[in-house]
């Protein structure tokens, strides 16, 4: 959908504050709009690919979700803190894409397009992205992580996108506030509706037979909750909005989540397993932001959400700066990165056994969780010009259909 993004244009002359634009002039501020967009997509990208170095150094040294601020080393417990804002801004801005792409195609064109994209995100997920992780062929477990997450919700979006904004706001506001309100119902393996409820609701294990199972890493109905608000932003994107008011609108309200975030947990009463007092200043922090991903609880999507919508509003607001357009590329080109990173990380990790092997019981890792930071400075040089290559690419080359699927 990014394609469609960075090549949206403006033909028409608009009239802002009684004076009346050039098309050039309308142009470049749609331009400018969209470039903080793919540059936001961009930048949850980098943070991204940090836990993931993590996440494959480390194996030896998991942690659960939420994070245990007993248990866990500060060090890896900040660096996991780091990554909390991607999947749900990233989530945001496919609901805002979604709106964006409508604008020059008829709601049924953009249901079709919302449908045949999510189908191929999920199947990917399934079986490239799967693949990856277990390095076994074919896969044993089928992870259903974000990227099949992201498909299921824009396959139910393209239902939603029907439905009048109003309805559109007040259901994904019911959704994203009150999905922890069914926290306590659990279903075991057999029960009516367990697949179902896994899917949606509990991060849980689903048996498919013959030796083979797929883990719900990520359980959707939160996540319908925040694309469908992302979708109702698009009007704040509108041709011919003032950037200013948009921008003031997206820190006021990043700002107002980020202080109902703490509001609410200073509380202890919703939105997530409470947090204790432990005697210790950093374990109270960390305590106090150890917060439920897996679905994401209310309290985890408050802050992650705020700091997206400020971050949002800086980028359009700061977009001349060189280092705002090397964040665009990475943004236009999501799925290749995604793709990339992933097989590059595997491939370092078979490599690094082959070599040395295991030497954290069955895993090869490093003892010092700055190794992780080392290796992320590194791998974003590495990563960014074959991502910069296929961005350009993909703007170059609309005749090959299947690149805008990448």
């Amino acid at each position: 959908m990014n394609e469609q993004l960075s090549s949206y244009t403006v033909e028409r002359a608009g009239q802002r504050m009684g004076k009346i634009e050039t098309a050039p002039l309308a142009a470049a501020k749609t331009k400018t709009r969209l470039l903080a967009i793919d540059a936001l997509r961009g930048l949850v990208m980098v943070i991204m690919l940090l836990d993931h170095v993590r996440e494959n150094w480390f194996l030896h040294l998991q942690v659960t979700d939420p994070m245990n601020p007993l248990l866990v080393d500060p060090a890896m417990f900040f660096t996991r803190l780091t990554s909390q804002i991607c999947a749900p801004v990233f989530v945001l801005l496919t609901g805002l894409s979604a709106w964006l792409y409508g604008q020059s195609h008829s709601k049924r064109e953009t249901s079709i397009f919302l449908i045949k994209r999510g189908a191929f995100l999920m199947v990917l997920d399934v079986s490239v992205c799967s693949l990856a992780w277990s390095t076994s062929f074919p896969p044993n477990v089928f992870w259903l992580q974000v990227i099949w997450a992201i498909g299921a919700c824009m396959i139910i979006l393209a239902a939603l996108l029907h439905m009048p904004r109003t309805a559109q706001i007040v259901a994904g506001l019911i959704i994203v506030g009150g999905h922890n309100l069914l926290d306590g119902i659990h279903l075991q393996a057999g029960d009516a509706f367990y697949t179902l409820w896994t899917m949606l609701h509990q991060r849980d294990v689903i048996s498919l037979g013959a030796g083979f199972v797929a883990k719900t890493t990520y359980p959707i109905l939160p996540w319908i909750g925040v694309i469908l608000l992302g979708y109702t932003m698009g009007p704040w994107f509108a041709d011919g909005n003032d950037p200013s008011v948009r921008q003031r609108r997206l820190i006021n309200l990043g700002l107002s989540m980020i202080v109902g975030f703490f509001l609410l947990r200073f509380m202890n009463v919703y939105g997530d397993k409470p947090w204790i007092e432990t005697g210790d200043l950093i374990r109270n922090v960390m305590s106090f932001m150890a917060l439920t991903k897996y679905p994401p609880s209310l309290l985890f999507l408050l802050p992650s959400l705020g700091v997206g919508m400020i971050l949002l509003a800086l980028l359009e607001r700061y977009d001349s700066r060189l280092n705002v357009r090397r964040l665009a590329f990475l943004g236009g080109a999501p799925m290749f990165y995604y793709l990339l990173h992933i097989y590059v990380l595997r491939i370092l990790y078979n490599a690094a056994m082959l070599i040395w092997g295991p030497n954290h019981g069955k895993y090869f890792g490093f003892d010092w969780i700055g190794w992780a930071w080392v290796w992320w400075v590194a791998l974003t040089f590495f990563l960014y010009f074959p991502t910069k290559w296929f961005a350009d690419v993909k703007r170059r080359r609309r005749d090959i259909w299947w690149l805008k699927y990448l």
